[in-house]
């Protein structure tokens, strides 16, 4: 499984982003997985859950959002990307996913990816 550290904690998580005016929630996943760790491949049109957190926002404030999974088969990771410099990608068992992960029902649902 891959997972890429979050810009401003450096935590592992998924690539995520926000829905995109257009684009289908799956479509728009598929988008930010080759913006922020640089993969491609054929996503599925099927969510395998959610999970929620807490994004921080400027000032320090919180904004509780809801993330929409969808898997990924990589196909292609290509050598440089647009966030290539603001994040570290790297791949894990799904065991050792879910161990780095910090949101419960993200855990929850690599773990059923097994």
């Amino acid at each position: 499984m891959l997972l890429i550290t979050s810009r401003e904690t450096k935590r592992w998580v998924i690539p995520k982003g926000w829905p995109m005016v257009g684009l289908k929630d799956f479509t728009s996943a598929k988008r930010e997985a080759l913006e922020e760790a640089g993969v491609a491949g054929q996503i599925s049109k099927a969510s395998v859950g959610t999970y929620g957190y807490e994004k921080r926002i400027k000032a320090g404030d919180t904004l509780n959002c809801t993330v929409v999974v969808f898997p990924l088969q990589v196909k292609t990771m290509l050598r440089n990307w647009k966030e290539k410099h603001e994040r570290t990608r790297s791949w894990f068992s799904a065991e050792e996913a879910a161990k780095l992960v910090q949101e419960p029902a993200l855990k929850t649902i690599i773990e059923t990816l097994v």
